[in-house]
């Protein structure tokens, strides 16, 4: 049974490194052209500082 929840754990953290690496693309490919401002890394510390600073 091993193999089996090898292949169950191996599928998952695919798929997740998978979907960051696309995120990540979709924020750095110049064709999307999102301003830095409007990026997740921007955001998030704007959301930060507004309920802890």
């Amino acid at each position: 049974m091993a193999p089996v929840l090898l292949s169950r754990a191996l599928d998952a953290g695919l798929g997740v490194l998978t979907g960051i690496g696309a995120y990540y693309l979709h924020e750095t490919h110049p064709r999307t052209g999102i301003p830095p401002e409007k990026r997740l890394l921007s955001l998030l510390n704007w959301k930060w500082a507004k309920y802890w600073g």
